[in-house]
């Protein structure tokens, strides 16, 4: 399965909100810097779906506050 994500880092608090069927919001309290708001959005995702984050894999965006995630359920 493949999500649109977009990223608010440096947020208040961590959350997933899932605004449509393939497009999903991710607030994180993590800064962007050296790939750790990135494993901070796998690891939040992980726990929304109930999937472990091997299966979690970011393909497009990795630098950017919109992603493209896919997930092997």
């Amino acid at each position: 399965m493949k999500i649109k994500v977009k990223v608010k880092p440096a947020s208040s608090k961590n959350e997933v909100k899932k605004i449509d069927e393939n497009f999903f919001e991710i607030k994180t309290t993590v800064i962007p810097e050296k790939g750790k708001a990135n494993e901070k959005v796998i690891e939040l995702l992980s726990e929304f779906f109930d999937v472990p984050k091997s299966k979690i894999k970011i393909i497009r965006g990795e630098t950017s506050k919109e992603k493209e995630v896919e997930i092997n359920l």
